[in-house]
């Protein structure tokens, strides 16, 4: 994946000990980091000049603990707030007599200074995750966090939006679509820990702000050849594999992986027979990284990715033996340079070069139409910034540019003319390029005021697509810790300038597509500005236990959605007048009772557009429709209003343990054209028994997982974790999308079982 240092972040930092004897004689001991609020535990060892530095570092609170035989054991406590790096100096004292102190972090449990609220995956997490089909280990994970649901093929919608997640991969934004029928696979076993931010973004974060996905891959710090070794399999002919090494030798460092994976259940289906659904994912890395001075840092990487597979079938595709193929390849190249200007100034720069190109292909007996889709762009893009650390504050500026050049081609042929109106013509080639065109800049502060913490910011952002737009978003985030009650209360507000997806927007936008229909309404798709509100708290107990709770309205103008051309499954960006979105989440996280680890968390949310519309192509009858609907407001897609997520892991003897944990959705809204008599004839009674028609909701969706796993074996410098796992072992049928024919059925995975062994040296 793509590999970038610690400063390209932007809320991760860097940590320096130097570690000495009575005499100031560097000594080589073991250094422990440890933070519960983070779900960060490492161990690392120092130089032969008693130094280490730790690169990564999530913001938070951490516990440094220092041991070395025949000295008395260090233990204190360290923030990391800033991209500058934090130095500790440990002289360590002779010990009397050798004891052993076991330290557990758990005054790290939360952050007094972290005014918003932040949910954190650690190493470990993601390392014991219940097995994940090809293309979606990360939005599995990210799926488990109050506030996200899946809506079709693992596309992830954060607090009811559209298309409007970013990951962020080691300081690099992608704004695309990265589910698995639109972008190539971010594996899970390349992460280190995931942060997710849902209200109170930092100002240098914009353009697509539904939820923010921080993705930190992994590095060994210590010297020598280090790697790991992931292979899995399971349920649905699922067989996956990771490689990764890294060579680390003076001040270079060189990392090399690759991974590759193949399935019969790569989308999800849209019948209970998972017809054509097979798929293969690869990719492949490389890094290099030079520490040119103590105050200079350069890193070079290269990325490749791709992934083919089936579409699935609906029961009348499958009996006309329909084959509709898939595929999406990247090829992303960065590099990173920092300069440590003084011990309270640190300057960044980043650039990037991406290729990436999707496809569809269709075979002559595909029905109702023969479709054709090949699309690529080519981004470039630049990231300055400047870290200032005076008194309480903590300055940080930057801009950025990303320009993407798009090509759209898109061809048909119609087979099936009853599917569609009289005036639709029978064939269509469309092709069309333009440049995507867009810049912005940030200015923020992070002050520290006694108990109370304040984060200031101010962000612009120009756009220039469709339509030349601008606007300033300005942030606020402020925090209070209650020492006594071991709470902190937050509040935010985030105005937000979110650009429309760019996915089959030239072709929606084309006089190309007038031919179509009689009847078209065209409208250009502007940028969402919205207001988000969040107040809540984090609030640790008794030492063992985190809780977050958290209420949050959304107000959004030119609320982005999608629609789909004719039949083709090709979709485009639409918008509407505007949408209320509100709710509340919390989240229960048990450290450690005894045996006992885990969370659970709930969301509540309640979602409403309005129209009329305001961006986008209409085609037919729909013409008509969104011309007369002027008032009124209807159900957002995502309006779920219960989700639960749960996961518990009870430690059975030293090397065992065992989890259990459960998925629940009270069901998404859904439209559908026919009656429930069409529904049962296309569908079967499986499908149509999971569906109210009479409320337009999807029936309860619940999916009950377990694991047993093992450390088969353990050494100071090898470890090998054996882990079976079981999914949905209820083996409900969940429907997740309900769309009616040709238009997006999904249906979730039935009880599969994988097993998977992870070896790391």
């Amino acid at each position: 994946m793509i590999a970038a240092p610690a400063w390209g972040q932007v809320n991760y930092g860097e940590v320096r000990v130097k570690v000495s004897d009575p005499s100031g004689i560097a000594v080589k001991a073991t250094v422990h980091l440890v933070s519960a609020g983070n779900d960060y535990d490492k161990s690392f060892v120092t130089d032969g000049s008693g130094a280490l530095v730790v690169e990564q570092v999530p913001y938070g609170v951490y516990r440094v603990q220092v041991q070395k035989t025949g000295f008395a054991e260090f233990s204190s406590t360290l923030e990391v707030h800033s991209a500058l790096p934090v130095e500790e100096a440990v002289r360590l004292s002779i010990a009397s007599v050798e004891t052993k102190i076991s330290v557990t972090g758990n005054d790290t449990l939360i952050d007094p200074y972290q005014p918003n609220s932040v949910m954190q995956i650690g190493a470990r997490q993601i390392g014991e995750r219940v097995s994940s089909l090809p293309g979606r280990s990360v939005q599995d994970l990210v799926n488990s966090q109050p506030g996200w649901l899946y809506e079709g093929n693992a596309v992830l919608h954060p607090r009811g939006s559209e298309y409007q997640t970013q990951l962020v991969i080691d300081g690099i934004p992608l704004t695309d679509n990265r589910s698995p029928s639109f972008g190539p696979e971010v594996e899970a076993d390349d992460l280190d820990s995931i942060r997710i931010y849902t209200a109170g973004y930092p100002a240098e974060y914009g353009r697509k702000m539904g939820g923010v996905v921080e993705l930190n891959t992994h590095r060994q710090t210590a010297a020598g050849l280090h790697g790991q070794l992931v292979l899995s399999g399971g349920s649905y002919d699922t067989a996956t594999s990771y490689g990764q090494l890294q060579n680390v030798w003076g001040k270079n460092a060189v990392d090399v992986s690759a991974a590759g994976s193949m399935t019969s259940h790569y989308l999800n289906p849209v019948v209970p027979e998972n017809y054509t659904n097979k798929g293969t994912v690869g990719d492949f890395s490389t890094r290099y990284e030079r520490d040119a001075t103590d105050n200079d840092r350069l890193i070079f990487s290269v990325r490749h990715e791709f992934s083919r597979f089936l579409i699935p079938n609906e029961r009348i595709q499958q009996q006309a033996g329909q084959i509709q193929n898939g595929d999406n390849f990247e090829t992303i190249g960065t590099v990173n340079y920092q300069h440590i200007f003084s011990a309270d100034s640190l300057g960044t720069l980043s650039g990037m070069v991406r290729d990436n190109a999707n496809n569809l292909y269709s075979n002559a007996d595909s029905t109702p139409v023969i479709a054709f889709q090949h699309n690529n762009f080519r981004e470039g893009y630049f990231k300055g910034t400047f870290s200032l650390h005076h008194g309480r504050h903590e300055f940080k500026a930057g801009v950025e540019s990303d320009n993407t050049f798009l090509h759209e081609k898109f061809n048909y042929v119609i087979t099936d003319p009853g599917q569609f109106d009289d005036d639709t013509p029978p064939t269509l080639n469309f092709a069309d390029q333009r440049p995507d065109l867009e810049q912005s800049a940030f200015v923020e502060d992070l002050i520290w005021l006694g108990n109370w913490t304040v984060s200031a910011g101010l962000r612009w952002d120009h756009y220039q697509l469709l339509l030349n737009q601008n606007a300033f978003s300005p942030r606020l985030t402020v925090g209070r810790y209650l020492p006594s009650l071991k709470m902190v209360l937050h509040a935010s507000y985030d105005r937000v300038f979110q650009t429309p997806s760019f996915e089959n927007i030239l072709i929606s936008s084309s006089h190309q597509i007038d031919a179509l229909s009689d009847q078209f309404l065209r409208l250009p798709v502007k940028p969402s500005v919205g207001n988000y509100y969040e107040g809540g708290i984090t609030q640790a107990l008794a030492d063992r236990m985190r809780v977050d709770v958290n209420f949050y309205r959304r107000d959004v103008r030119n609320y982005a959605d999608d629609d789909q051309l004719l039949n083709t499954g090709v979709s485009y960006p639409i918008a509407f007048d505007k949408s209320v979105i509100y709710g509340a989440e919390g989240k229960l996280d048990l450290v450690r009772l005894q045996k006992l680890t885990g969370f659970v968390s709930y969301s509540y949310m309640v979602g409403n557009v309005w129209f009329p519309v305001t961006g986008g192509l209409f085609l037919g009858d729909d013409v008509s429709d969104a011309l007369s609907q002027l008032t009124g407001h209807f159900p957002d897609s995502q309006d779920q209003r219960n989700t639960v997520r749960t996961r518990f892991k009870y430690q059975l003897v030293p090397r065992v343990d065992f989890a259990a944990g459960a998925s629940y959705g009270s069901g998404l809204p859904f439209e559908y054209t026919g009656d429930e008599a069409d529904a049962l004839a296309q569908y079967g009674p499986a499908v149509i028994s999971r569906i109210n028609f009479s409320r337009g909701r999807i029936l309860p969706l619940l999916a009950v997982n377990a694991s047993l796993g093992a450390d088969v074996y353990r050494s100071e410098r090898v470890k090998m974790r054996f882990q079976v796992d079981g999914d949905n072992l209820n083996n409900r049928l969940n429907v997740i999308d309900f769309g009616g024919l040709f238009s997006g059925n999904a249906i979730g995975p039935a009880r599969s079982f994988a097993v998977r062994m992870n070896t790391s040296f």
